[in-house]
């Protein structure tokens, strides 16, 4: 029994015992773990952590997982995770960080003994889950057993019994809301912030909370890991985490990247069309160069199924079989479905012929390729230069998602992931010039480029009292703080000192931004809290609409047979409660061109959204007539978006939203009728000009009555908007008005 290495640091009494299932296998004690001690333990016949044989698949990962960079520094590590509260990680995508780390803290925690939790933080949902399965199969476990994942409406854990979860991949913004009901984060043993480079605002959040969690919790270990150099910007930030004159130090562990020598071309002139650019340059890698897949960055969804269309199609792939092998083209973004994302590990396709030249695979992605997921095979990229980014102007108050220049770490690490392999290239579809001179150094922090009322309510909801002193990495404009507590105390989610509200309360408690959650809330003061929880499931998926280029005008004609004319929120109403009544038919969704996915995406938010509404009780209502249903749904829309109005000026078309004065048109997209005078919109677009998009129409007397603090006609600046709520509050006064003006509750 001696050479069991579970047994091995045991008393000799001990060795032949056996052991219940609340004692350790290991003989070590937790934390005072070594690199030879795991290595015996991973390489055991028995898994430590379900006491059960390993499976035959177990043994050749394993045999896999002894190539990757970290595991050869796993003394080192386990070393320094020993001795130090917090630790700054860096290494290259691929090295193996994201996989072999939280491993080895489970071994070193061992968690299923304690009941604490190692949680393992990712930016987006692809990596939680795509990461978890894989971590799942290299500990020879049932995801959502002993390892599982959760984001947003998804929950893929174990709480209790047999197989207890007690390693779980999250977004990290799943860690930030749970830690605004137990700001000490007591289930956790060790918490792992992944991919920290990428700066999203709940990281960010995450690591300000976890740097004074740490003086509080001693026995909390902190890792932090990214894989850009920018990491040593956040080791200076956690060691000065300690107490008195003498800081904690949080000491800087690298990991070798796993890479091959990459070489890197650019184009002699700008790309006027960037799409069928990299579309060509897909073209000319597969008749040109050597075997070998292919990863193409585009910006989003609608890009990346457009080019996948064309490189599917006959006119691309028209090329003698004999001379080029098949080649499959498979699409990555954040919505599309587990088993759809799964694909672009899929070997590349067989020969055509026998003999013949080898298949290829092309993966078109967005930037979640970048740095949160390694693709093996790749060695050629195409990198057009840009990627969607968030910009807020606080002045305006507008979020906008615009497709922007890449910056030139993004750039170096999209070229990286062609040499992950072999020797690789990269085609840049920009000059040598514009990089050089044009491209930022950093992609800038989410947190400086967005509207931060959701985040200023986490904040408050976690006892935050002095936002402007909190300490961030990276600090926001004070105006854009300024903003979110405007909107927060116009929505009565924050009194006039800055405090939550019991409306607050309640608001801080669904995974909504504040101006959804306070639609919900409302919504049974008008009878119909059933409906605007569907409109807010809606609303919380993309693009529920299919427009295939070579179908527009079906799809278009299909769309206005389920418009309603009052404006998109019905719309959504209606498409969800039709797609309900044809029994969630995947094929009825199809033949209307509507996506299945997002609907069935939207009945799963519906349900999770309604048992938030049971556990606050927020009663869930509807009435019979529709007219009054759908001004009742319209008016809570009001309660929600009530600054997110626009008022038609003149007889050109285009609108004047309120207070800012910002000149837009309603997106060819939009089902309202044109002649509406005022619309509530749920976003601004900025393309070729600007646009609102996802409108309805509604009427002022709504404005006055339902959001009076916010539509004080003395505070408007003087423009047709400001004219035409006096003559409506002129109309009021002479008698002509039919309803009273409603008080504005504050608290």
């Amino acid at each position: 029994m001696t050479d069991n290495p579970y047994l091995a640091h045991l008393p000799p009494s001990q060795r032949g015992a056996g052991l219940s299932s609340s004692e350790p296998l290991f003989g070590f004690l937790p934390r005072k773990v070594n690199g030879e001690q795991v290595r015996k333990a991973m390489g055991h016949d028995l898994n430590p952590f379900t006491k059960r044989p390993h499976s035959a698949e177990y043994k050749k990962i394993l045999e896999v997982r002894k190539g990757l960079p970290v595991y050869a520094q796993m003394n080192e590590f386990l070393e320094m995770f020993t001795k130090h509260q917090i630790l700054i990680v860096v290494g290259e995508t691929g090295s193996g960080k994201s996989t072999q780390i939280p491993q080895f803290v489970a071994y070193s925690d061992m968690p299923h003994i304690k009941g604490k939790l190692v949680a393992c933080t990712q930016p987006r949902r692809v990596a939680t889950m795509s990461v978890a399965q894989r971590v799942a199969d290299e500990m020879d476990v049932q995801l959502g057993k002993e390892v599982g994942y959760s984001y947003r409406f998804e929950d893929m854990t174990t709480g209790s019994g047999e197989g207890k979860t007690f390693l779980e991949y999250m977004t990290d913004g799943v860690l930030l809301r749970e830690a605004m009901n137990d700001t000490d984060l007591s289930r956790y043993s060790t918490i792992i912030l992944d991919e920290a480079h990428e700066r999203t605002i709940a990281t960010d959040i995450l690591m300000g909370l976890l740097k004074s969690l740490a003086k509080r919790r001693t026995d909390l270990k902190i890792i932090v890991m990214s894989a850009t150099l920018d990491a040593v910007k956040i080791q200076a930030y956690f060691s000065a985490h300690g107490t008195g004159k003498t800081p904690f130090p949080a000491p800087l562990f690298k990991v070798p990247g796993r890479t091959h020598p990459v070489e890197v071309f650019y184009t002699q002139e700008p790309q006027p069309d960037y799409v069928e650019a990299a579309i060509r340059t897909v073209l000319m890698i597969h008749r040109g160069e050597d075997p070998g897949d292919i990863l193409l960055f585009l910006t989003g969804e609608e890009e990346i199924e457009e080019a996948c269309l064309k490189i599917k199609s006959d006119d691309f792939l028209n090329t003698d079989p004999s001379r080029v092998g098949p080649l499959v083209c498979v699409p990555l973004y954040s919505s599309l479905p587990p088993q759809q994302q799964q694909r672009i590990f899929d070997a590349a396709p067989n020969p055509t012929t026998e003999g013949g030249p080898p298949g290829r695979k092309v993966v078109v992605s967005t930037n979640i390729a970048e740095t949160s997921l390694t693709i093996d095979g790749i060695v050629y990229v195409v990198d057009p230069g840009f990627s969607k980014q968030k910009f807020y102007n606080p002045r305006i108050r507008v979020e906008s998602l615009l497709v922007s220049p890449i910056s030139k770490a993004s750039a170096q690490q999209r070229a990286g992931r062609a040499g992950r392999t072999r020797p690789g290239k990269c085609f840049r579809l920009y000059t040598k010039k514009d990089f050089i001179s044009d491209l930022e150094e950093q992609t800038h922090p989410e947190i400086l480029m967005s509207n931060l009322a959701n985040t200023v309510l986490e904040l408050v909801k976690l006892g935050v009292k002095d936002l402007v002193h909190f300490d961030f990495l990276d600090a926001p404009a004070p105006e854009t703080l300024m903003r979110a507590l405007e909107l927060l105390n116009y929505l009565a989610a924050l009194n006039d000192d800055g405090e939550l509200t019991p409306l607050g309360e309640v608001m801080a408690e669904f995974p909504l931004n504040p101006q959804l959650a306070k639609m919900i809330i409302v919504s049974p003061e008008f009878k119909v809290s059933n409906e605007v929880l569907t409109v807010v499931s809606m609303l919380s998926v993309p693009t529920i609409w299919l427009r295939p280029p070579s179908e527009r005008a079906a799809a278009d004609q299909a769309k206005a047979l389920l418009t309603v004319p009052e404006g998109d929120h019905l719309t959504m109403l209606n498409v969800f409660n039709t797609y309900h009544r044809n029994k969630s038919d995947r094929d009825w969704a199809r033949n209307n061109f509507l996506s299945a996915r997002a609907l069935a995406q939207a009945e799963n938010i519906r349900a999770q959204l309604l048992r938030t509404m049971e556990r606050y009780e927020v009663e869930l209502i509807s009435m019979e007539d529709e007219r009054k249903r759908n001004n009742g749904i319209r008016q809570a829309l009001v309660c929600g978006f009530f600054m997110q109005v626009a008022h038609k000026e003149g007889e050109k078309g285009n609108y004047l939203t309120v207070k800012d004065n910002q000149v837009v048109a309603l997106h060819p997209s939009c089902g309202l009728d044109a002649q509406s005078q005022w619309v509530l919109f749920n976003e601004f677009i900025l393309t070729k000009r600007p646009y609102i998009r996802t409108v309805t129409e509604v009427k002022p007397e709504w404005l006055l009555e339902y959001a009076p603090l916010y539509y004080d006609i003395a505070s408007f600046p003087n423009g047709e908007t400001k004219k035409a709520l006096q003559r409506l509050v002129t109309s009021k006064h002479s008698g002509k008005g039919t309803r009273p003006r409603r008080k504005s509750k504050k608290n």
